[in-house]
């Protein structure tokens, strides 16, 4: 016989449910943009001021309205495309194979010319302090600082080791993922010193990585399945929380104090930051194979992604094989 007592904890389990389910963001799939093409892809950049997301494609960069998702663009002759810094007006887009950045009109999107950096730039980064944009270079295992306004490079940092994904704190410092030694690199923007190394154990081959600069936070994306949390004033690893295979990219939406982390497997794991030192995993949302790269635009809480129809191809880089005309931008929601 069900008692008095049994049926108010009943309730009550039912209820913690509910909380629950309203609270979890529920990521899913709201819209899959076809934007063709048969090379491979890398990161995303929003341009929260004029409403575009950059996706590098190979050879170049596919412009993107972030509202309605129509194609709003391409910049060419970006040959090993990475990743697209935007500042000062401007857009500076790392071709890895040119050992340079395209530079284009942010406005406009019309190319204003190239600049030489070091060997393999990959990641980029606008730095609002000093109005400097830093490419990370993975060849040189260093990073080139670029006066946004002139174009003219200003310096370089040596990182001691291949650069990966690096934020700015807005304060001045960058903070720079070395994947190979498993470091976070803090350098000063304008000295272009840099002021400590910290190891990332138990996180190895660290990527993708965002910051929760309120509460002083760094949110890392390593090899290892796992997203590490380190505080940004002491370097120690506070937190880690389990992930997927295959993640090369770390959004935070401030809003909502959630971390998504992408994994290339198929996997978006969401995770929320209940205090500065203790986070949740909320759930592994689906995404598509080969999701592996993230961008968040933080007003609508929409989550932006890539991938294409892939088939193992092994011994080559990537060991996959691309479906023709199969590439697009996958878009999420809570």
């Amino acid at each position: 016989m069900t008692t008095v007592r049994s049926l108010l904890l009943a309730s009550a389990a039912s209820l913690m449910l509910a909380a629950a389910a309203s609270a979890a963001p529920g990521y899913h799939l709201v819209k899959s943009v076809t934007l063709g093409g048969d090379t491979f892809w890398d990161a995303i950049t929003l341009d929260a001021a004029h409403h575009r997301l950059f996706v590098t494609h190979g050879t170049h960069v596919v412009v993107v309205d972030s509202r309605s998702y129509a194609r709003a663009g391409d910049i060419g002759g970006v040959t090993g495309a990475h990743q697209v810094a935007i500042g000062g007006g401007k857009g500076f887009a790392t071709a890895g194979m040119l050992n340079a950045v395209v530079v284009f009109d942010a406005a406009t999107l019309k190319p204003e010319g190239t600049i030489a950096v070091g060997t393999r730039p990959d990641g980029t980064i606008y730095e609002p302090v000093t109005h400097r944009v830093f490419t990370f270079n993975a060849g040189s295992r260093d990073a080139t600082a670029i006066d946004a306004a002139s174009g003219t490079v200003v310096g370089t940092v040596m990182l001691g080791g291949k650069p990966e994904f690096a934020v700015a704190d807005g304060a001045g410092n960058v903070f720079d993922n070395v994947e190979d030694t498993s470091e976070l690199v803090e350098f000063d923007a304008k000295t272009l010193t840099v002021l400590r190394r910290w190891p990332l154990a138990p996180c190895t081959s660290p990527s993708g990585i965002a910051m929760d600069r309120v509460n002083g936070r760094l949110f890392i994306a390593c090899e290892n399945e796992m997203m590490a949390v380190v505080d940004a004033t002491s370097g120690k690893v506070v937190a880690t929380v389990p992930t997927g295979k295959g993640a090369d990219g770390a959004a935070y939406d401030p809003g909502t104090q959630t971390v998504l982390i992408p994994n290339g497997e198929g996997k978006l794991s969401v995770i929320h930051e209940d205090t500065p030192d203790a986070y949740t995993l909320v759930e592994n949302a689906p995404t598509q194979f080969g999701a592996r790269t993230i961008e968040i635009d933080p007003a609508t809480h929409r989550v932006f992604s890539a991938t294409a129809d892939l088939t193992p191809d092994p011994g080559k880089r990537p060991p996959y094989k691309m479906t023709p005309g199969s590439f697009r931008m996958l878009v999420f929601g809570p």
